[in-house]
């Protein structure tokens, strides 16, 4: 299996079909559904297809630009990160992570978000990423805070945010 890029714990590289079944797994956990509800797949097939989508456009190297990320210790799917534009501004740059429950509260999405932010400026040639988060969610700000990304609004309405909370948008800049 040929990585992107690794971590002290993860190996983050290109999604591959038989990672289906723990994609769908991992995005249906509660958790996950809580906090990134439009993030989830109806079955097997749709969640093969978002991979074969996602491995189109890291090898075309266009956004949504999304990883699989691998526990190095047992080859594990422990999650997935990815960036894209910011709905409605493809000036604009939006980075993501998942861990699923099992290996949360390790540090990994740390980890993974950390890597993650160096290796797309230096792939895409961006100066800024937003991290957007669903009011309420303290894990993820805590991950994007530890990894410099600085608080600088609430949006609301979003459709990504159906609980009507409000995002909290964070910025880092280079």
């Amino acid at each position: 299996m040929d990585y992107i890029f690794e971590t002290e714990h993860l190996k983050i590289r290109k999604f591959k079909i038989e990672d289906a079944q723990s994609l769908y797994e991992n995005h249906m956990e509660d958790e996950v559904k809580k906090w990134i509800p439009n993030e989830s797949y109806a079955d097997i097939i749709e969640a093969k297809d978002a991979i074969d989508f996602y491995i189109n456009c890291v090898n075309n190297k266009h956004l949504p630009y999304v990883l699989a990320v691998e526990l190095k210790e047992t080859g594990d799917l422990v999650g997935d990160t990815g960036v894209n534009e910011v709905e409605g501004n493809n000036e604009e740059v939006e980075i993501g992570y998942t861990i699923c429950k099992k290996y949360s509260g390790k540090g990994y999405a740390t980890e993974v978000l950390k890597a993650m932010t160096e290796y797309i400026i230096e792939i895409f040639r961006i100066n800024v990423l937003y991290g957007r988060v669903m009011n309420g969610n303290k894990s993820s700000v805590r991950v994007l805070e530890k990894n410099g990304y600085k608080f600088v609004d609430k949006e609301f309405g979003a459709e990504d945010d159906p609980y009507g909370n409000g995002m909290l948008i964070y910025k880092k800049e280079f």
